[in-house]
């Protein structure tokens, strides 16, 4: 299957195409960037030297000859690119947010008018697999909500309040250099912001109301110094207290058959660089406190595009995903 990635110059092109070198039934064929069109993949990617002899180009949309793209572009940039793929036959994932509210919710949170908008899947697989596997098009979460709806969906259906309080690492914020990501702000620092209004809370609101809409959502980001991750802390409030074998029987119960959910203590370094989503539930009674860690480039972003990728073609859920984290 011939893959596109458009919007390849970023950390998430970059790990698309990492991982997709692995895959048995997908090669990418096309790597877009209006900037470096001409230029090897390699001199922006020097981890893929020998990997790939792609070059980026900027061809016109329907010049692109492929059966899937994932669509690595900014915020409000993929609506442009959205329907005119998928006009042509071509099915998409969306890593950007531009279909992963709707649309007044959008337009509130992003500041920006929707120019053409439609209802598309929101791709958690472990939550909603089954809504889309005959999509043609999957809108892909935020690294924040998928962190931290995995860590709280069990539970949410007895929380009346949820509180999430994510660290994440610096490749969040992308590759264009700022003050915030500066080394010398970065380093040996941890940095709240956002405190109350980041644009993620949007999606964890929604995705806990679909479990229960009586639940209540709070979230503040801090960074810290580390390249990639995100460690989530969920702070349950229940209706009634729960025992720790009752908490530890919901996650199994959730989550006990899903590959990439690791019921552990949770640890950055161990799930780095894959597509693991590890966490684990400690009960005070009425308050559970569970913990997740994700990769934000792999389970976060590339990593489950190309897990939603394996559902809506009908593949193995783990193909291109099966390679453990880096630790240390």
């Amino acid at each position: 299957m011939k893959i596109a990635i458009i919007g390849a110059s970023g950390y998430a092109g970059g790990d698309l195409i990492r991982l997709l070198l692995s895959h048995s039934r997908a090669e990418v064929t096309c790597a877009t960037s209006r900037k470096l069109a001409g230029r090897p993949v390699e001199t922006v990617h020097p981890h893929l030297k020998g990997y790939t002899r792609l070059n980026f180009e900027n061809p016109a949309l329907d010049a692109i000859d492929v059966d899937l793209a994932f669509l690595a572009v900014p915020h409000t940039a993929a609506m442009t690119y959205a329907r005119p793929l998928l006009d042509r036959g071509i099915k998409v994932v969306d890593l950007s947010a531009d279909y992963r509210l709707p649309r007044e919710m959008f337009e509130q949170v992003y500041g920006v008018v929707h120019t053409d908008y439609f209802e598309a899947p929101y791709g958690i697989p472990e939550l909603h697999r089954d809504e889309y596997r005959s999509a043609d098009f999957v809108s892909n979460p935020g690294c924040f909500p998928t962190g931290a709806t995995l860590a709280a969906a069990p539970l949410a259906p007895y929380a009346h309040t949820i509180i999430f309080d994510s660290k994440t690492g610096v490749s969040g914020a992308g590759d264009n250099p700022s003050a915030t990501t500066h080394y010398p702000n970065v380093g040996d620092n941890v940095t709240p912001y956002k405190w109350t209004s980041h644009r993620h809370l949007a999606e964890m609101r929604r995705e806990i109301a679909r479990i229960n809409p009586d639940t209540t959502c709070y979230f503040t980001p801090h960074l810290v110094p580390v390249n990639r991750g995100i460690l989530t802390t969920a702070h349950i409030l229940l209706r009634e207290p729960m025992e720790q074998e009752d908490v530890e029987e919901m996650y199994r119960r959730s989550y006990d058959s899903e590959y990439f959910i690791r019921y552990q203590t949770p640890v950055l370094a161990a799930v780095r660089g894959s597509n693991f989503c590890d966490l684990k539930a400690e009960s005070a009674g009425d308050r559970v406190v569970a913990i997740s860690a994700i990769d934000n480039l792999g389970k976060g972003a590339s990593g489950q595009a190309i897990q939603n990728m394996n559902i809506i073609c009908g593949f193995d859920e783990r193909d291109g995903l099966r390679a453990p984290g880096l630790l240390p």
